[in-house]
C-alpha cells in the first residue's frame, strides 16, 4: 500500500481469524503465558470466567493482522494500542472461536502517518476497545 492511495475513511479488507484450544497452547509456549484461565475450564469457571479464553495478546495480535495484511509491510506499523473489553471464550472443539475484525483510516497525522481504527467483535460485540495502529507508508 502507497500513502498516496489512501484517504481517511478507506476501509480495510475485512478479517475473521479462528481461535482454538491449539491455538491457545501454541500461543502459552511461544509467551510463556501459562495463566490456567487460559487452559483449565474448571479453574476459569471458578474465578467467573465463562470458561477458557484466549490471551488478550493472542487477541491484540490476530486482530492487528488486519493493518499488516493491508500494509503489505508489518514493519509499517509504528505504535498500536488497545484495551482489553471482553474475553473471547474458546471452546473445547475443533471449531473454535471466531473473531471478526474491521478497520478503516480513521486520520493522517500532522508526521504523515496513518492512524487506523481497529473493531474486534466475538458473537457480535466488541472485545477490544480503543484499538487502533499507525502506520507509515511510503
Amino acid at each position: 500500500m502507497r500513502a498516496s492511495e489512501v484517504s481517511v475513511g478507506d476501509e480495510l479488507p475485512p478479517l475473521s481469524v479462528r481461535v482454538t484450544r491449539a491455538d491457545l497452547v501454541r500461543y502459552a509456549g511461544a509467551s510463556g503465558d501459562f495463566n490456567p484461565i487460559h487452559w483449565n475450564e474448571r479453574f476459569a469457571r471458578e474465578v467467573g470466567l465463562p470458561g477458557v479464553i484466549a490471551h488478550g495478546m493472542l487477541t491484540m495480535g490476530l486482530a492487528g493482522r488486519i493493518v499488516t495484511d493491508w500494509a503489505g509491510d508489518p514493519g509499517a506499523v509504528v505504535e498500536c494500542g488497545v484495551r482489553f473489553g471482553r474475553p473471547v471464550p474458546v471452546p473445547d472443539d475443533d471449531e473454535g472461536s471466531l473473531v471478526e475484525v474491521t478497520a478503516k483510516v480513521a486520520k493522517v497525522l500532522e508526521d504523515g502517518t496513518f492512524k487506523i481504527a481497529v473493531t474486534a467483535s466475538y458473537e457480535g460485540k466488541s472485545v477490544l476497545g480503543g484499538a487502533f495502529a499507525r502506520v507509515r507508508l511510503p
